[in-house]
């Protein structure tokens, strides 16, 4: 009954709450084939390159995530700060912040793309990735074409975030869609009518059609609807530089967390078991992120719509959303129980006899899922508002702690569970604080490092 509510229930700023609905529904139907293209793409691609190599993708994948440390947060940053220039109807500061964000981003990764090829030969990834079976001549072809094609994404996605602060996530969702069915109909094709299968086409297929989706939106979106905002260097702003980087910074730190939480892991994984543990431990991730992926199409438009109402002072609206998305979270959780009881017979028709999951971890990753979501409302809340300096003071404990803690319970389980648990056991931590903080703010009696 609750989930139709929030559909047909208008709350008090009846434009916003519209919006939201309508990202949802859009969302909603974006997000159903982007999940089936990626449950398809697990069998398709185990397929394609065999179940060790793709393992070693999957590493290698988590480790170029750690390159996203470099946007330091300024993608977020812009966000909050094009939101609050768009609310106010203010332009031209929306094009500064927009031409500025550019400006800064493409100056990073360029950089780092022509130092990477620079030291990339000296790398030894036979030995990083723990891949024997692959050679070094192939590795270092890998890496250096496909790290360049991931890096140029952070520069082109920038017109995602664009969408996503005009409270248009659905938009952004499309993009990241429409990339992956690129993705998976050329590597269907070359499965089916050719007889090679070699990480370096996988690497360039998965990394760059997404890329090319990304450069086209990018065209049709500064000829089109947001030419106002159209990168230009007379727009570039020192001054809205340090604002950027100011409110970035503190974002860098709660992204470093998260990719820190879940590229690690793989790593980990890969060294103290084999890399076709793995594709076990991401298969289960993939089921259990499904709640969380169906919860995160709800929770997508909160951020920016939070940002607009905290703007205004429209506290009745922000205490009645959080109300409604808190009950959603309890259903979430039910169906998160079901999917454990279901797991074993989803796992026989999805992946057949290739991966079986193993009790210990989907407990697991069902009790990250259920934090996952729970958490999710504070977090966008938190995000929106912009008084994200405790959630740092959580993230400096959760970057002290992960990796002994992992690979303690690791070790005490001896198999993949104990990653997944180490992150339940840190996230727990955030399910304390964070409730605490938004309520105060909300309730308009946050004060000290609560409302900073």
């Amino acid at each position: 009954m609750f989930f139709f509510k929030f559909f047909l229930k208008s709350a008090n700023s009846s434009y916003r709450t519209y919006s939201i609905k309508r990202e949802i529904v859009l969302s909603f139907f974006i997000k159903i084939v982007s999940v089936i293209v990626g449950i398809l793409l697990v069998p398709l691609l185990i397929d394609y390159v065999d179940k060790e190599r793709y393992g070693v993708w999957l590493t290698l994948s988590s480790i170029f995530a750690w390159f996203s440390f470099f946007d330091i947060g300024i993608g977020n940053g812009m966000r909050n700060k094009l939101t609050r220039a768009l609310s106010e109807s203010n332009r031209e500061l929306a094009r500064e912040y927009v031409s500025t964000t550019y400006a800064i981003i493409s100056v990073i990764f360029c950089v780092i793309i022509l130092l990477f090829q620079v030291i990339n030969p000296y790398i030894n990834w036979q030995y990083i990735l723990n891949a024997n079976i692959i050679n070094q001549d192939e590795l270092y072809s890998l890496t250096s074409v496909v790290l360049s094609l991931f890096l140029l994404r952070f520069i082109f996605q920038l017109t995602g975030v664009i969408y996503i602060a005009d409270q248009r996530p659905s938009v952004n969702n499309a993009l990241t869609t429409f990339g992956s069915v690129l993705s998976f109909i050329i590597v269907a094709l070359l499965y089916k009518f050719t007889i090679k299968s070699d990480l370096l086409t996988l690497g360039i297929i998965l990394v760059g059609a997404p890329l090319v989706v990304l450069i086209a939106a990018t065209i049709y979106a500064f000829s089109g609807k947001y030419k106002f905002l159209k990168p230009n260097w007379q727009f570039i702003s020192l001054r809205r530089a340090r604002s950027l980087l100011n409110l970035g910074l503190k974002f860098f730190i709660l992204q470093v967390a998260a990719i820190l939480l879940f590229s690690s892991g793989n790593i980990i994984i890969s060294h103290l078991f084999e890399p076709s543990e793995v594709v076990i431990y991401n298969t289960a991730l993939t089921y259990y992120q499904l709640p969380i992926i169906t919860y995160g199409i709800v929770i997508a438009p909160i951020w920016s719509a939070v940002t607009d109402a905290y703007i205004k002072q429209d506290f009745v609206w922000l205490r009645s959303t959080l109300k409604r998305l808190n009950q959603l979270s309890i259903l979430f959780s039910i169906a998160i129980v079901i999917m454990i009881l279901l797991g074993p017979y989803v796992f026989r028709l999805w992946v057949g006899d290739r991966i079986e999951l193993p009790l210990p971890l989907s407990l697991s990753m069902a009790c990250f899922a259920m934090i996952s979501v729970c958490l999710s409302p504070y977090t966008s809340f938190i995000n929106g508002i912009g008084k994200i300096k405790l959630s740092i003071y959580i993230v400096f404990l959760t970057l002290v702690f992960f990796i002994p803690i992992a690979y303690f319970f690791a070790k005490w389980l001896n198999n993949s569970a104990g990653i997944i648990l180490a992150t339940c056991a840190l996230n727990a931590v955030s399910l304390y604080f964070q409730p605490m903080q938004v309520k105060k703010i909300i309730n308009e009696r946050a004060e000290g490092i609560w409302n900073e």
